[in-house]
């Protein structure tokens, strides 16, 4: 789906994103649509964040002590079998 065919982007960015397509050897489009990836995934990484975040601070949260490495341990040997 095409959203637009042209960007107007001031001369500094169109110079960068032509210098890192030059330098990565793959066209200008997809210059842009991997740094749309990557800030679409930084997003979500912020959400889920902000989301464990809001649940350390819940009430609920508090399960009691948990060792971590211990839960590792238990699934490793479970798949190990």
């Amino acid at each position: 789906m095409t959203v637009r065919k042209n960007f107007n982007f001031d001369d500094e960015t169109a110079h960068t994103i032509e210098e890192i397509a030059k330098s990565e050897g793959i066209t200008q489009t997809q210059t842009v649509k991997k740094a749309i990836e990557l800030l679409k995934r930084e997003h979500k990484k912020q959400k889920r964040l902000e989301a464990l975040e809001r649940l350390k601070n819940s009430p609920s949260a508090n399960i009691g002590d948990i060792d971590l490495r211990q839960i590792r341990i238990e699934k490793a040997l479970k798949h190990a079998n």
